[in-house]
């Protein structure tokens, strides 16, 4: 006799088998190979070309100092988050290697690039999101910050994925992992960097009230914040203990950043994107339009790519990934007076999919001017990688060079009996004394970390060394010390450090002074 079975099924769930034949197909089969190819190119290729001789940066080495055995934890601005720290800090806390940081970072920003492009394979064709991956990877700024212990990049990865699985939850209501993952990479942007978290949570709240056909919608806003709220846990409780509250955290780090408000600040983003990692004040020629010619591409091949992912079906997910990178990229466009190329990476990697889906559109089989739309986009290619690898090694010889002036100051110091526990303040403060183990402490300025009455009287202990380069003055009691000539650091002429007299042994002290201690870059004491 003949079983019969009876198969009940819920309206809204879309049946395993259904979904199989859906992503099993055409242009979305077999993503893994193409996104790890693509992900394993970029980290080979920064390893190679990029990283060997990369010193740590100034931000880099105020983030590595808060968990490294080699020099005292940097003061921590208002503007900072520590999810960087805890990134490096499995390498950092073990070795005071750089190259085994970069290394490591490298393979992790591999690690993230896949991952980030993975959670879409179910929303997007491969072709289209290896091309997104490889027109991302190829910027000079990606390929530059690759291993550097900035948190940019890491929010770029976490909105990238936070968008994707926010688009898997809303359509597919079993898809348990998604919702999941959603809040997990809204969080992890958070810990990262919680102003762009804050915008990155803003789209996806608003995207899931008013998309059609959204499912869940009160549990995706739940979960987004959910993840948001988790993200900047550490950085608001850090706010009331050091700080003075929410609120004075949020105004330093406004008066840090240049004092937010309104500013047309596109035309200096595309003069940092000639190759300056910082552009402040952005005052400089425009001296490259070349670098720019991309930039100024963006926007209608963003548009193209909405039309294009319209008529082949696939609106919703390029519509949103186009969205959520404008919202994450106006703040920075029009509201910071200054620019750093780093500050778009997260709109960069969500823009990279209309970008993707235009070119995919372009030189597909079903297109008219295939051999013509395919041979100029191989020629716009190679003329973009050709000058995106010009910039990134231009800016890397930079650093380099100043790598090696930095190695030649540290040890000039140290053989000029600046050696732990010592200090150093003034010009280039940070990175010469991570270099010397020593703690470095300015009585001024955005770090100010210590009073001229407490460095005076830490003088009296330890060797302390003030910085100063062409132009520049002493403060008044450093006048009457040692003045010893140093290397020249980039385009800093005439550097010479101030050098405190040989210190009293411990427990004398002058009379009428008082030290202030720094821990864990707060301060904890400290006189007028």
């Amino acid at each position: 006799m003949q079983e019969i079975r009876f198969v009940v099924s819920t309206p809204e769930r879309v049946p395993r088998e259904v979904r199989a034949r859906r992503f099993s197909g055409g242009a979305f089969a077999r993503p893994l190979p193409l996104l790890a190819a693509v992900a394993t190119v970029f980290a080979v290729t920064h390893l190679a070309l990029v990283a060997p001789g990369l010193g740590l940066g100034w931000d880099e080495s105020v983030y590595v100092s808060q968990v490294s055995p080699q020099a005292p934890a940097a003061f921590f601005s208002a503007p900072r988050a520590r999810g960087i720290t805890y990134l490096v800090a499995p390498v950092a806390a073990l070795t005071t290697s750089t190259a085994a940081l970069r290394v490591y970072m490298a393979l992790l920003a591999g690690g993230g690039l896949f991952l980030a492009l993975w959670v879409w394979r179910r929303l997007l064709p491969a072709s289209v999101l290896a091309v997104a991956g490889a027109l991302f990877a190829s910027l000079w700024v990606t390929m530059f910050y690759a291993s550097q212990a900035m948190p940019n990049l890491w929010v770029a990865y976490g909105a990238l994925a936070a968008v994707g699985c926010f688009l898997r939850a809303a359509r597919d209501p079993w898809d348990h992992w998604a919702l999941i993952g959603m809040g997990a990479g809204v969080m992890f942007a958070a810990l990262m960097r919680p102003s762009d978290a804050g915008w990155l949570y803003l789209a996806l709240a608003v995207a899931a009230l008013v998309m059609p056909r959204t499912r869940r919608r009160a549990l995706l806003v739940v979960v987004a914040t959910a993840g948001v709220a988790l993200g900047c846990a550490d950085w608001v409780a850090e706010a009331y203990t050091h700080y003075g509250g929410l609120a004075a955290r949020l105004r330093r780090a406004s008066e840090i950043q240049g004092h937010l408000g309104w500013y047309f600040a596109v035309d200096d983003h595309v003069r940092a994107l000639g190759g300056r990692a910082l552009c402040r004040p952005c005052d400089v020629p425009w001296r490259y339009p070349a670098s720019a010619l991309w930039f100024f591409a963006l926007p209608l091949l963003v548009a193209a790519g909405v039309r294009a992912a319209a008529r082949a079906g696939r609106r919703a997910p390029i519509a949103l990934a186009t969205v959520v990178g404008a919202v994450m990229a106006a703040p920075y466009l029009f509201t910071v007076g200054y620019a750093a190329p780093r500050f778009l990476l997260p709109a960069y990697a969500l823009l990279a999919l209309p970008v993707a889906q235009c070119l995919v559109r372009m030189c597909g089989p079903r297109s008219q001017w295939r051999r013509t739309a395919a041979g100029l986009v191989a020629v716009a290619v190679a003329g973009h990688l050709t000058i995106q690898y010009a910039l990134v090694d231009g800016v890397a010889n930079r650093v380099r060079r100043d790598t090696a002036d930095l190695t030649r100051i540290a040890a000039e110091l140290r053989a000029q009996g600046v050696r732990p526990p010592c200090v150093i303040s003034g010009d280039e403060a940070v990175r010469v004394a991570f270099r010397t183990g020593c703690a470095s402490r300015q009585p001024s300025g955005h770090d100010g970390s210590i009073t001229p009455r407490a460095l005076a009287a830490t003088a009296l202990h330890q060797p302390v060394a003030v910085l100063v380069s062409t132009g520049g003055r002493p403060p008044a009691y450093a006048r009457e010390w040692r003045v010893h000539p140093l290397p020249d650091l980039g385009r800093r002429a005439g550097f010479r450090a101030y050098l405190s007299p040989v210190p009293r042994p411990p427990g004398r002290e002058a009379p009428g002074t008082r030290g202030g201690a720094v821990r864990g870059g707060f301060v904890t004491a400290a006189d007028d």
